[in-house]
């Protein structure tokens, strides 16, 4: 067997082992280590990489990033920023037709500024907003389904996590990738508020109605979430102006919810502890993940899958736009059985070099971020896609009395709105890319 065959060998034999439930990071950690001596026909050249191989990843400076973003969304659920996001915005929108399903969305929308991880963002949210969406007559499979999906907008709306390790992948700025993300983002929280209003507009018994918040009301809920715009406005502004780095920005927003849910009241000594405790648990499996996926892709590196993947696709004469739809479509398949970093983490040093050889008519630059983006959006589709979409998970088990059959019943016309934004955003790559032709 060539080496390249080893290779692609590796591909079926990594899903296999997470399909026997061995977890992502340990299984890529040990193809990366057989393949890699296998390819080299010895284990010397590997113990040599092997002992230099974690320092190098993990002396990253802007990985930092990705334990702060982590920290921050810990402090904002304690502060109580989950509550007052969703007073707001079913304050001005609850009274509507499946109102309060969209506030649910909006009020994801808002988190996901603080909070840079989907099944956070779900979790915190459905604590909010389920007990409301029943009280005023949802069914599970909508309240259920909305939440899933409006989780997924806690990788979309900067700060994302994701983001942040796809920039270290593929060497992007990480400020303009999160600039590139605004607009996705909001057009997937539209994109799903609309997709409510027609779900309820077609079954109508699906949803109740509540009265209309006044005016003074309504004010006052939506100034009570200035902490929220404050952090996103100086976090992500600062980054992009060049106040500072991505890292001290990250620091600078895991400072500022800290003290803001300590002037809440909510950050008691035994939630900092728990946040803490979270934190590093969270950051210690996703580092994990990042080593297994770093010894995984020296293997393909030493067996050369990625320059002979590339040599391929350009002798055959693709058209760009054919091999990006593939790529596209393949991620959506994945993520129907693989998390979202995990896939980014396997897939991006293969792919990337590969369309980053084609002709999409854009620069380098602007290339790169509208690849982000795209592969950002369908990778958050996996998150709520059947049968092992995680935020679905995380939500109905939040909702005990509704089945999980009606949860996955209820993401359907969410999907729809995120497989017409695909299209949207792979058709027009202007909203990714508008702040370097503008």
């Amino acid at each position: 067997m060539t080496k390249l065959e080893m290779a692609i060998w590796s591909f079926p034999v990594l899903l296999l082992l997470i399909l026997f439930r061995m977890p992502i990071g340990l299984a890529m950690l040990v193809i990366g280590i057989g393949g890699s001596v296998l390819v080299n026909g010895s284990w010397i050249p590997v113990l040599s990489q092997l002992k230099s191989l974690p320092f190098e990843t993990f002396s990253n400076y802007s990985l930092g990033i990705i334990p702060l973003f982590l920290m921050m969304g810990q402090f904002a659920t304690h502060g109580g920023l989950s509550k007052s996001l969703f007073d707001a915005a079913e304050s001005w929108l609850g009274h509507r037709k499946g109102g309060v399903a969209m506030a649910a969305v909006g009020a994801c929308a808002g988190f996901g500024a603080v909070c840079g991880s989907s099944l956070a963002t779900a979790a915190t949210m459905a604590q909010v907003a389920l007990p409301e969406l029943k009280r005023f007559g949802y069914s599970g499979s909508l309240s259920t389904g909305a939440l899933a999906a409006g989780g997924t907008l806690g990788i979309l709306i900067p700060p994302s996590v994701v983001l942040v390790i796809y920039a270290l992948l593929t060497e992007q700025n990480i400020a303009k990738l999160f600039l590139a993300a605004v607009v996705p983002g909001i057009i997937a929280a539209a994109g799903y508020m609309l997709a409510i209003a027609i779900y309820v507009r077609l079954k109508p018994d699906s949803a109740g109605q509540r009265d209309a918040t006044p005016m003074s009301q309504r004010i006052k809920a939506t100034i009570a979430i200035w902490p929220v715009l404050t952090v996103f406005i100086v976090v992500v502004g600062g980054i992009y102006a060049g106040f500072f780095t991505p890292t001290e920005g990250a620091a600078f927003g895991a400072a500022g919810t800290g003290l803001i849910a300590v002037l809440n009241g909510g950050l008691t000594k035994e939630r900092l502890v728990a946040s803490l405790s979270q934190t590093a648990s969270s950051s210690a499996m996703i580092f994990f993940i990042v080593l297994g996926a770093a010894a995984f892709n020296s293997f393909l590196a030493f067996a050369q899958l990625p320059q002979e993947a590339a040599l391929w696709v350009t002798s055959q004469g693709f058209a760009p736009y054919t091999v990006l739809i593939a790529i596209l479509i393949l991620y959506l398949i994945l993520g129907c059985f693989m998390d979202s970093l995990s896939m980014i983490l396997l897939t991006v040093p293969i792919f990337f070099p590969v369309v980053s050889q084609l002709d999409y008519g854009m620069s380098a630059e602007a290339f790169g971020l509208w690849f982000g983006v795209l592969v950002l959006i369908v990778v958050e589709v996996g998150l709520i896609t059947p049968p092992v979409g995680m935020n679905l998970f995380v939500i109905n088990s939040m909702a005990r009395d509704t089945p999980m059959l009606q949860t996955y019943n209820g993401v359907v016309p969410f999907l729809v709105s995120d497989l017409l934004r695909v299209i949207l955003l792979t058709a027009f790559p202007v909203f990714s890319i508008w702040f370097l032709t503008s």
